[in-house]
Protein backbone atom coordinates (compact mmCIF):
# COMPACT_ATOMS: atom_id res chain seq x y z
CA UNK A 1 0.00 0.00 0.00
CA UNK A 2 1.57 3.23 -1.08
CA UNK A 3 0.62 6.61 0.26
CA UNK A 4 -0.35 7.65 -3.28
CA UNK A 5 -2.99 4.89 -3.42
CA UNK A 6 -4.78 6.38 -0.42
CA UNK A 7 -7.10 9.23 -1.31
CA UNK A 8 -8.47 10.62 1.95
CA UNK A 9 -9.22 14.18 2.95
CA UNK A 10 -6.68 15.77 5.29
CA UNK A 11 -7.37 15.47 9.01
CA UNK A 12 -8.98 18.63 10.39
CA UNK A 13 -7.40 17.85 13.77
CA UNK A 14 -3.91 17.64 12.30
CA UNK A 15 -4.47 20.76 10.19
CA UNK A 16 -5.60 22.64 13.31
CA UNK A 17 -2.47 21.54 15.18
CA UNK A 18 -0.30 22.67 12.28
CA UNK A 19 -2.12 26.05 12.23
CA UNK A 20 -1.39 26.43 15.96
CA UNK A 21 2.33 25.85 15.31
CA UNK A 22 2.31 28.44 12.51
CA UNK A 23 0.57 30.91 14.84
CA UNK A 24 3.15 30.35 17.60
CA UNK A 25 6.05 30.82 15.19
CA UNK A 26 4.50 34.07 13.93
CA UNK A 27 4.86 35.50 17.45
CA UNK A 28 8.66 35.45 17.23
CA UNK A 29 10.50 38.38 15.72
CA UNK A 30 13.41 36.42 14.27
CA UNK A 31 14.92 32.99 13.77
CA UNK A 32 17.13 33.28 16.85
CA UNK A 33 13.98 33.29 18.98
CA UNK A 34 12.41 30.53 16.89
CA UNK A 35 15.49 28.33 17.32
CA UNK A 36 15.39 28.92 21.08
CA UNK A 37 11.73 27.90 21.13
CA UNK A 38 12.54 24.72 19.16
CA UNK A 39 15.39 23.89 21.57
CA UNK A 40 13.10 24.49 24.56
CA UNK A 41 10.51 22.11 23.07
CA UNK A 42 13.21 19.47 22.67
CA UNK A 43 14.32 19.81 26.27
CA UNK A 44 10.78 19.00 27.41
CA UNK A 45 10.68 15.66 25.58
CA UNK A 46 10.85 12.64 27.86
CA UNK A 47 13.93 10.51 27.29
CA UNK A 48 13.63 7.01 25.90
CA UNK A 49 14.73 4.01 27.91
CA UNK A 50 17.97 2.22 27.13
CA UNK A 51 15.85 -0.67 25.80
CA UNK A 52 14.22 1.72 23.31
CA UNK A 53 17.50 3.24 22.12
CA UNK A 54 18.35 0.32 19.89
CA UNK A 55 19.81 0.21 16.41
CA UNK A 56 16.42 -1.04 15.20
CA UNK A 57 14.74 2.14 16.48
CA UNK A 58 17.48 4.49 15.26
CA UNK A 59 16.42 6.74 12.41
CA UNK A 60 18.63 6.41 9.37
CA UNK A 61 19.44 9.56 7.41
CA UNK A 62 20.09 11.84 10.37
CA UNK A 63 23.52 13.19 11.25
CA UNK A 64 22.46 13.27 14.91
CA UNK A 65 21.43 10.15 16.75
CA UNK A 66 17.63 9.89 16.63
CA UNK A 67 15.49 7.10 17.99
CA UNK A 68 11.81 6.75 17.19
CA UNK A 69 9.42 4.20 18.66
CA UNK A 70 5.80 3.71 17.65
CA UNK A 71 2.99 1.94 19.41
CA UNK A 72 -0.51 1.27 18.13
CA UNK A 73 -2.93 2.30 20.88
CA UNK A 74 -6.51 1.47 19.96
CA UNK A 75 -6.07 2.33 16.31
CA UNK A 76 -3.98 5.44 16.91
CA UNK A 77 -0.22 5.59 16.52
CA UNK A 78 1.67 6.92 19.50
CA UNK A 79 5.20 8.06 18.76
CA UNK A 80 8.04 8.54 21.22
CA UNK A 81 11.32 9.91 19.95
CA UNK A 82 14.45 11.70 21.11
CA UNK A 83 17.77 12.88 19.75
CA UNK A 84 21.21 13.52 21.19
CA UNK A 85 20.94 17.02 19.63
CA UNK A 86 18.82 19.70 21.36
CA UNK A 87 17.59 21.32 18.15
CA UNK A 88 16.79 17.96 16.54
CA UNK A 89 14.85 16.97 19.66
CA UNK A 90 12.88 20.19 19.20
CA UNK A 91 12.10 19.28 15.59
CA UNK A 92 10.99 15.88 16.86
CA UNK A 93 8.74 17.58 19.43
CA UNK A 94 7.03 19.53 16.63
CA UNK A 95 6.48 16.37 14.60
CA UNK A 96 5.11 14.48 17.62
CA UNK A 97 2.77 17.37 18.39
CA UNK A 98 1.35 17.05 14.87
CA UNK A 99 1.32 13.27 14.39
CA UNK A 100 1.40 11.36 17.68
CA UNK A 101 -1.85 9.73 18.80
CA UNK A 102 -3.47 10.04 15.37
CA UNK A 103 -5.04 7.40 13.16
CA UNK A 104 -2.72 6.04 10.44
CA UNK A 105 -5.01 7.20 7.61
CA UNK A 106 -5.02 10.74 9.04
CA UNK A 107 -1.22 10.77 9.19
CA UNK A 108 -0.90 9.63 5.60
CA UNK A 109 -3.59 12.00 4.29
CA UNK A 110 -2.17 15.10 5.99
CA UNK A 111 1.35 16.17 4.98
CA UNK A 112 3.34 18.47 7.28
CA UNK A 113 2.53 21.73 5.48
CA UNK A 114 3.56 23.73 8.56
CA UNK A 115 7.22 23.04 7.67
CA UNK A 116 6.82 25.16 4.51
CA UNK A 117 4.52 27.69 6.16
CA UNK A 118 7.06 28.57 8.86
CA UNK A 119 9.94 28.30 6.34
CA UNK A 120 11.65 25.77 8.56
CA UNK A 121 13.65 24.02 5.85
CA UNK A 122 14.97 27.40 4.65
CA UNK A 123 16.53 27.93 8.07
CA UNK A 124 17.98 24.46 8.70
CA UNK A 125 21.34 23.18 7.59
CA UNK A 126 21.14 20.69 4.70
CA UNK A 127 21.93 17.80 7.07
CA UNK A 128 19.19 18.84 9.54
CA UNK A 129 16.76 19.32 6.67
CA UNK A 130 17.58 15.82 5.41
CA UNK A 131 17.07 14.48 8.92
CA UNK A 132 13.69 16.22 9.21
CA UNK A 133 12.64 14.69 5.89
CA UNK A 134 13.80 11.27 7.11
CA UNK A 135 11.68 11.74 10.23
CA UNK A 136 8.60 12.64 8.16
CA UNK A 137 9.18 9.58 5.94
CA UNK A 138 9.55 7.29 8.97
CA UNK A 139 6.37 8.58 10.66
CA UNK A 140 4.45 8.09 7.41
CA UNK A 141 6.03 4.66 6.88
CA UNK A 142 4.88 3.52 10.34
CA UNK A 143 1.36 4.70 9.41
CA UNK A 144 1.44 2.83 6.10
CA UNK A 145 2.62 -0.33 7.87
CA UNK A 146 -0.13 0.01 10.48
CA UNK A 147 -2.78 0.40 7.78
CA UNK A 148 -1.39 -2.55 5.85
CA UNK A 149 -1.45 -4.70 9.00
CA UNK A 150 -4.99 -3.56 9.81
CA UNK A 151 -6.25 -4.38 6.33
CA UNK A 152 -4.47 -7.73 6.43
CA UNK A 153 -6.22 -8.64 9.68
CA UNK A 154 -9.60 -7.65 8.25
CA UNK A 155 -9.03 -9.96 5.28
CA UNK A 156 -8.49 -12.98 7.53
Amino acid sequence: MSSSSINLPPSEEILATQAEIVDVFSLFDDWTDRYQYIIDLGRKLPDLTAEQKTEENRLKGCQSQVWIVTENRDGRLHYDAISDSAIVSGLIALMLQVYSDRRPAEIIATPPEFIKQIELEDHLSPTRSNGLNAMVRQIRQFAIEAMTAEHGQQAD
